[in-house]
């Protein structure tokens, strides 16, 4: 049976969140206008964007201890064919902005947070809620308008995502002692990739580490690279770089042997991966 996915109206329809619908391209809703919300759902897919700052009513995302200027307020976001569910209590507060694919992609390639899809939420200071509360306010506003500018409420989106990316970074940044064991755990699953498993079938992906860590591949992407300076694939690649050197150094396997036993599926990938990073082909650095 084929997956459905909601559009903005139909979304909207189902979560009983339609009061003051107006378009099938942008929808904004303010939680406390919002009487007989659906409060449980199996996995729904979506094919917008969704943005939205709340009171931690979701029992899955509320933070266990807050720290001491964390406000009580989270933001998460997603993308057209992410899938959603939850299971909240009663909202009395927040906002949540629905926008169409076509209205946003353009605005959206550098903000890779929005391709989280794990709800990664992100849980903002006191300092932060007072300024992202504030504009998610001023877009719901306009929008009640009669003749709303679809312009202005775009231009308080892109604020949002400036502001998010900021707080993100922030965010990895308070919580470093957790995500130190998150890189140490990345570097640790990398090395039994390759020393537990006897046959290799084919070079690990972001999205293998990322999921041992219950992140998503984006989300995890980017806290790589906030404390590292390097992606997870570039770290990867360096990793098979190595051992390629040791193997050429320190063993007689061919280099078809060794293109095989690091996950290759042809040698001359593996030779042209090789030379990519080195500037010289394999037999010639074994050679040297």
């Amino acid at each position: 049976m084929a997956k459905r996915i909601f559009n903005i109206r139909e979304f909207s329809n189902y979560l009983n969140i339609s009061k003051g619908f107006k378009n099938e391209e942008l929808h904004i809703v303010d939680f406390a206008d919002q009487q007989d919300i659906r409060l449980k759902s199996a996995p729904v897919t979506i094919d917008f964007y969704l943005i939205a700052i709340k009171p931690p009513f979701d029992k899955r995302t509320t933070p266990a201890n807050l720290q001491e200027d964390q406000a009580k307020s989270h933001m998460y976001a997603d993308c057209p064919h992410n899938s959603l569910d939850w299971d909240i209590t009663t909202p009395d507060a927040g906002y949540t902005i629905l926008v169409s694919a076509k209205f946003l992609n353009k605005h959206i390639k550098d903000y890779s947070f929005m391709h989280y899809n794990n709800h990664e939420a992100l849980f903002l200071s006191k300092e932060e809620e007072t300024i992202v509360w504030d504009i998610f306010k001023k877009a719901h506003d306009e929008f009640q308008k009669e003749f709303y500018s679809r312009e202005v409420i775009t231009s308080y989106i892109t604020l949002i995502l400036s502001y998010t990316r900021i707080f993100y970074d922030r965010q990895f940044d308070t919580r470093s002692k957790i995500y130190h064991k998150v890189i140490a755990d990345f570097y640790k699953n990398l090395e039994d990739f390759f020393t537990q498993n006897e046959h290799v079938a084919g070079l690990p992906s972001v999205a293998f580490f990322a999921q041992r860590s219950n992140l998503s591949p984006n989300y995890f992407g980017d806290l790589i690279k906030h404390f590292t300076g390097k992606s997870p694939i570039d770290h990867i690649h360096d990793y098979v770089l190595q051992l390629a050197k040791d193997k050429l150094k320190n063993t007689s396997l061919s280099v078809s042997e060794i293109s095989y036993s690091l996950g290759f599926d042809y040698p001359n990938y593996f030779a042209r991966f090789f030379r990519r990073k080195t500037g010289i082909a394999p037999r010639v650095f074994r050679n040297q």
